[in-house]
């Protein structure tokens, strides 16, 4: 499998992050799909798993500790990258402890993210 065939999953309920990060990972050859609540991202679970999910914790209806319990139970194999704007050390801890790939703040830079989704999706490049 190449970077190219890799595809990244954006959970974001902000569009303008969405499509930004959208942007950023196909400038950097990878295949995105966005969406804009955690339960329109797991109902496409069932046609089409992702090799990675870049994911806010910070949503309405369900926010992402929620969908990261969800992924825990169903596809536990699934990297996570919680990618928020609140970096409180309880919300870091519950996400570490729930078994994220990388917690980052926003607003990112562009290599830090690119770099984590690099090392979270090592095993599927091999």
């Amino acid at each position: 499998m190449t970077k190219t065939d890799l595809l990244i999953a954006v959970v974001d309920d902000e569009e303008p992050v969405r499509t930004a990060l959208m942007r950023l990972m196909r400038s950097a050859g990878l295949s995105v799909e966005t969406f804009g609540s955690g339960p329109e991202f797991l109902e496409s679970l069932e046609t089409r798993l992702p090799d990675c999910v870049v994911l806010d914790l910070h949503m309405p209806h369900m926010d992402g500790f929620n969908v990261q319990a969800h992924l825990g139970r169903k596809c536990a194999a699934l990297p996570v990258i919680i990618l928020t704007g609140h970096d409180f050390p309880k919300a870091r801890e519950r996400a570490m402890a729930g078994g994220v790939s990388a917690f980052l703040r926003k607003p990112v830079q562009d290599r830090t993210l690119l770099d984590a989704i690099s090392a979270a999706t090592e095993c599927a490049t091999r």
